[in-house]
C-alpha cells in the first residue's frame, strides 16, 4: 500500500494524472516523489505536494490511499487499468476518466466528469457528485462504455450523456437531462429526477424510484411493470414504462415509479 498525505491545503487545481496504480507500479518512493504534477500553472514534483509512505512493495495491483482532502486534485486514477485507489475525503474533477480497470472509492464528495469515458472498473462515491457523471467530453459522442459507478448521494445534470454501456447507480437525486443521447447501459436513480430525462435517447434503460415532474412528449407510455431488473437484481415497482425518444427513432426505456408519480396517472388511458 502507498499512502499519500497532502502537505498543505491546495488553493488552485492540481493535475493528478500520475496518481494511479499503473504509474506507481514498480517505482521506489523517490521515483514516485519525482513524478511531475501541475499546481495551477506551476510545475511541481509529486513529493513537493505530498508526503509519500510505502507500506508494502509496489506491484501491478497495489492500493493507493489518499489521506486528506483531494477536492482540488483532478484526474486521479485517469486511464488506470488495475489496483485500487481510496480517497479519505473529497475528490476533484475527472476522477477515473477513461478508466480501464481497477477500483476507486471516495469517502467524501467528487467533482464533475467522474468516470467520463470509462470502459471497465468500478467507482464508488460515498457522498455527492457533480455534473456529467460517466459522460462524453464536450464535442464527443463517446461516453461511458463499461464498468460501474455508484453514488450514494446526489448528482448533477447530464448523468450518462452519450452513455454506450455500463451501470450508473445513484441512490439520491439527479438534475436535468439524465441519459441525454444515451445509446445503451443502465442508469438507476433511487431519489428524484429533474426534467428531460432520456432526451434524444436511442437505447438503454433509466429507472427512477422517486418523483419526476414530467416526461418528455416524445416518449410514449407502453406498459406498467411490477418490477424491473437492475444488474441482475429485481427492483419492485410498479413502474410506468415509457419508450423513446421517438423524435430520434429511439428505443430507450424509462421506468418511472407509479406510486411516486400520481400526476402521470392520466397517461394510463393510452395503454
Amino acid at each position: 500500500m502507498i499512502i499519500l498525505t497532502p502537505k498543505r491545503s491546495f488553493t488552485v487545481p492540481v493535475g493528478g494524472e500520475c496518481i494511479s496504480p499503473d504509474t506507481f507500479a514498480a517505482k521506489s518512493t523517490s521515483e514516485m516523489a519525482n513524478l511531475p504534477v501541475w499546481e495551477g500553472n506551476k510545475k511541481r514534483a509529486l513529493g513537493h505536494l505530498f508526503r509519500i509512505e510505502l507500506k508494502t512493495a509496489p506491484s501491478e495491483s497495489l492500493t493507493i490511499r489518499i489521506r486528506g482532502d483531494a477536492g482540488r486534485i483532478r484526474r486521479i486514477g485517469a486511464k488506470m487499468s488495475s489496483g485500487r485507489i481510496v480517497i479519505e475525503g473529497n475528490a476533484g474533477m475527472h476522477l477515473g476518466e477513461e478508466m480501464n480497470g481497477g477500483a476507486i472509492t471516495v469517502v467524501g464528495n467528487a467533482g464533475s466528469w467522474a468516470g467520463s469515458r470509462m470502459k471497465k472498473g468500478t467507482i464508488e462515491i460515498k457522498g455527492d457528485a457533480g455534473h456529467y457523471i460517466g459522460a462524453a467530453y464536450r464535442g464527443s459522442n463517446k461516453g461511458m462504455n463499461g464498468g460501474a459507478i455508484t453514488i450514494y448521494g446526489n448528482a448533477g445534470n447530464e448523468v450518462g450523456c452519450f452513455m454506450r454501456k455500463g451501470l450508473i447507480k445513484i441512490h439520491g437525486d439527479v438534475g436535468q437531462f439524465t441519459g441525454i443521447h444515451m445509446k445503451n447501459g443502465t442508469i438507476y436513480i433511487g431519489g428524484d429526477s429533474e426534467v428531460r430525462a432520456g432526451a434524444q435517447m436511442l437505447g438503454g434503460k433509466i429507472v427512477v424510484l422517486g418523483r419526476i415532474p414530467s416526461i418528455l412528449p416524445t416518449f410514449t407510455i407502453d406498459d406498467i411493470k411490477s418490477r424491473v431488473k437492475i444488474d441482475g437484481e429485481k427492483v419492485e415497482g410498479p413502474f410506468y414504462r415509457f419508450l423513446g425518444d421517438l423524435a430520434e427513432n429511439g428505443n430507450g426505456k424509462l421506468f418511472i415509479s407509479q406510486k411516486q408519480n400520481t400526476h402521470l396517472t392520466p397517461c394510463e388511458r393510452f395503454l
